[in-house]
């Protein structure tokens, strides 16, 4: 049925595992669940974080709102540049655009929390630390480093 996803179901779907194109340490393992209830323009996942490994490459998006909600573990969120120890029932909301932010898991237990986001077709995501932007463009990603950008007038 379209619009429900029980929790039986949810522990059976099979992990994926994602790593981020620009952080051979971001290491996700992803279950899927908006698409499961028929969500379009909305993203919804479940994330398992194992120790030592990085969500993602620090970054923010021009375009695209994200969430984060811990559900168990702990890790480090970074958030433009200062950090927060995250536990079970901490919430993250970015606008876009957001502080740059990124979640660490130092500990010895993998952190799990639900993230979900905006699927709109365009939108430029920015990673500060490595001067890089990829611009998502109705079905297209491309990157460019940011030595190679001009200014216009």
């Amino acid at each position: 049925m379209k619009g429900y996803l029980p929790s039986h179901k949810i522990e059976e779907l099979e992990e994926v595992r994602h790593q981020h194109q620009f952080n051979d340490n971001a290491v996700r393992h992803t279950r899927t669940l908006g698409t499961r209830v028929g969500l379009e323009r909305i993203g919804v996942h479940l994330i398992r974080l194992e120790s030592g490994r990085d969500s993602t490459q620090f970054h923010y998006h021009d375009n695209d709102e994200e969430f984060l909600f811990i559900i168990s573990g702990r890790g480090i969120a970074d958030i433009g540049g200062e950090t927060f120890e995250v536990g079970p029932g901490d919430f993250m909301g970015f606008p876009a655009p957001s502080p740059p932010h990124s979640l660490h898991n130092p500990h010895e237990k993998d952190l799990v929390y639900l993230m979900g986001g905006e699927r709109k077709s365009a939108d430029v995501v920015h990673y500060p630390r490595i001067g890089r932007s990829m611009i998502k463009s109705f079905g297209r990603k491309r990157w460019v480093d940011w030595k190679d950008l001009h200014e216009l007038p």
